[in-house]
């Protein structure tokens, strides 16, 4: 499901700021290189990312799923000088592109990498989060979402990637789609959880800002 036209995408493009050659760089070698590369965050989304990230000016970032790494650069920008972004990815083999154009970009030294499942990781880390962008396995989107909330404090925004889902959020439910499902249970959740204040924005394929109370 298209939200919008291609010609009203490609203008809201057109007037966002431009996006940096280190992140048209990755984007072409994941394209390229990598399995499913229309998972990569992308232009538009990756301002909106950046830009929240700068208005937060976090000290600590969480993201669950790096796949290429895309995003990770993009909330790295609005850490603070001495912040770190810690980001968790179960695909081994992306760990040496994500590290690539971590240090490429200038935050290398404020990313720290974590493989494997983010339900066992995350438990370990000793730090509050004053950001958290959830973007795995949709499934699992409960499950992170109550790791997370335990290494975060009031004031905290957590995101929430891929919440319509192509759209098939309002189409009818096919009993096998447990993706669906889950996302379906998921944002009904938030809206309904009274640790946390909920939007969710029709952004590319939807992200839910949640701030915790």
């Amino acid at each position: 499901m298209h939200f919008l036209s291609p010609l009203l995408e490609s203008y809201i493009a057109e007037n966002t700021e431009s996006e940096p050659a280190i992140l048209t760089e990755l984007t072409r070698e994941t394209h390229l290189k990598v399995i499913q590369p229309r998972m990569i965050t992308g232009h538009f989304q990756g301002r909106v990312l950046s830009m929240l990230s700068k208005i937060i000016s976090p000290k600590f970032i969480l993201e669950i799923g790096t796949y290429t790494g895309y995003s990770a650069i993009c909330l790295a920008e609005g850490l603070q000088k001495s912040g770190e972004l810690h980001t968790i990815e179960i695909n081994e083999e992306l760990h040496g592109m994500q590290r690539k154009y971590f240090d490429k970009s200038g935050f290398g030294a404020q990313i720290a990498q974590h493989i494997g499942d983010a339900l066992d990781i995350v438990p370990q880390l000793n730090h509050q989060f004053d950001l958290v962008f959830i973007d795995a396995q949709k499934v699992q989107y409960d499950a992170f979402f109550e790791a997370v909330i335990e290494k975060t404090k009031p004031g905290s925004i957590i995101l929430s990637d891929n919440v319509l889902w192509s759209g098939k959020v309002v189409e009818p439910l096919i009993p096998s789609d447990k993706a669906t499902a889950s996302l379906l249970a998921y944002n009904q959740k938030l809206k309904q959880d009274p640790r946390v204040e909920t939007v969710l924005l029709p952004i590319r394929d939807g992200l839910t800002m949640c701030r915790v109370l």
